[in-house]
């Protein structure tokens, strides 16, 4: 396959895909859950709180598709399926990890603005 040129500020840029994968809540927790090591659809499940049966399938078919997620079925009964990042998987770790950090340091901050600027936005209307 012939190497093009990725420009993610071009709205034709596969790259902008990927970004929306990357970028997207679940796959943020889902990788960070994944961090840890191989884990079965239900211990993904309660790792990530609040995540849909329906949004974690989806979520896990994206990765698995985009190459970041390896799902291994074993030949037991009943079948055991388990879900790990594939080494492309493992190096998005350290840069969702740094948002994860960031996202916990600044969000008293960010708390602070939205506040201010509803109590703003309710007397300005």
């Amino acid at each position: 396959m012939t190497q093009l040129a990725m420009d993610p500020y071009d709205r034709n840029c596969p790259t902008r895909r990927l970004l929306d994968r990357i970028g997207d809540r679940w796959t943020v927790l889902i990788v960070g859950a994944l961090g840890e090591g191989p884990r079965r659809f239900g211990e993904i499940s309660r790792r990530v709180d609040g995540v849909s049966q329906k949004m974690l399938t989806q979520t896990l078919r994206g990765l698995e598709r985009d190459g970041l997620v390896r799902r291994t079925v074993y030949a037991e009964m009943p079948p055991r399926v388990e879900y790990a990042l594939t080494p492309v998987g493992e190096t998005l770790q350290e840069p969702l990890r740094a948002l994860e950090d960031w996202a916990r340091e600044h969000m008293g901050g960010v708390q602070d603005a939205r506040e201010t600027y509803d109590e703003l936005a309710g007397s300005a209307a």
